[in-house]
């Protein structure tokens, strides 16, 4: 039996991923969180992975609020780079695979085309930032290693979906930005990603979100759709809805590396919504 340590398992990736662990019979999950695990203190990690000695720790854990890391800064560096610097040093002290989630948030969101892999970093928030230094502490740090950059996440938990749907009962008409553009993915698809690549070699850097691309007015449409709601989306701009932080006007990632490298392949992002509106 291969012993998975999870971080964040109670967020929505890490409850997507004990779905698909119960499942897959030679894998046992040790579920952390904030309560069992501060992924911050590197002697609180080297000290589980050497009492578990894992076949793989998968990071979920992130300080996500994208906004809250603007002034919050300490925190996001200690929670987004910090953290997975010290799981890292764990897996490789003790042989484990070290399987890191980080985001589209790590460019700067100017192009117009599908982002690759090769393409370069620029991150213009402090969460993109501290992402990024994330990654480059596991490329550092991790021996064998899996990054996958997603993106417009949702599963079990709070997300999107679930906000459109909850304001969709108490209003005729909803607001949301029309000129940002990316593509929804599914926590579960996700968790499927990462099981395809756990038992193999082909380590590195992954774009791993669902196929397709809208923006977000365009995402609340198809939900209030599938839904069978009639409430009417309200298009405004990023400037409009004036967040605190800065947000990537196109993060569109295109998942080369699975193209190139696996034969694995995401489901399209209307599709997947659909699923996970049907399940609920």
């Amino acid at each position: 039996m291969k012993s998975i340590i999870i971080t964040g398992c109670n967020g929505q990736l890490g409850r997507a991923l004990n779905k698909q662990f119960a499942s897959l019979p030679d894998y046992e999950t040790v579920n952390t969180d904030v309560g069992e695990l501060d992924i911050t203190n590197i002697d609180n990690c080297l000290e589980l992975a050497r009492k578990i000695k894992p076949y793989a720790i998968i990071n979920c854990a992130a300080h996500t609020g994208v906004d809250a890391c603007e002034t919050d800064r300490d925190n996001a560096y200690r929670i987004n780079a910090i953290g997975p610097r010290n799981l890292s040093i764990a897996a490789s002290q003790t042989g484990a695979k070290m399987i890191h989630i980080s985001t589209d948030y790590v460019f700067d969101g100017f192009g117009d085309r599908p982002l690759m892999e090769f393409d370069r970093t620029n991150p213009q928030g402090m969460y993109g930032m501290t992402k990024l230094a994330g990654e480059n502490f596991v490329k550092d740090f991790a021996k064998d290693y899996f990054i996958l950059r997603t993106a417009w996440l949702y599963g079990e938990g709070k997300n999107f979906v679930k906000t459109m749907l909850r304001l969709s009962e108490t209003n005729d008409t909803v607001r949301v930005v029309s000129d940002q553009f990316g593509t929804p993915t599914s926590a579960d698809e996700l968790a499927k990603a990462i099981c395809y690549l756990l038992p193999t070699e082909n380590y590195g850097i992954f774009h791993a979100t669902c196929e397709g691309d809208c923006n977000w007015a365009e995402f609340a449409e198809e939900i209030f759709r599938l839904a069978g709601k009639n409430t009417k989306v309200e298009k405004i701009t990023t400037a409009e809805f004036a967040a605190p932080a800065p947000r990537p006007a196109y993060s569109v990632l295109d998942n080369y590396m699975f193209r190139l490298t696996t034969d694995f392949t995401f489901a399209d992002w209307h599709d997947a919504v659909e699923e996970y509106i049907k399940a609920l």
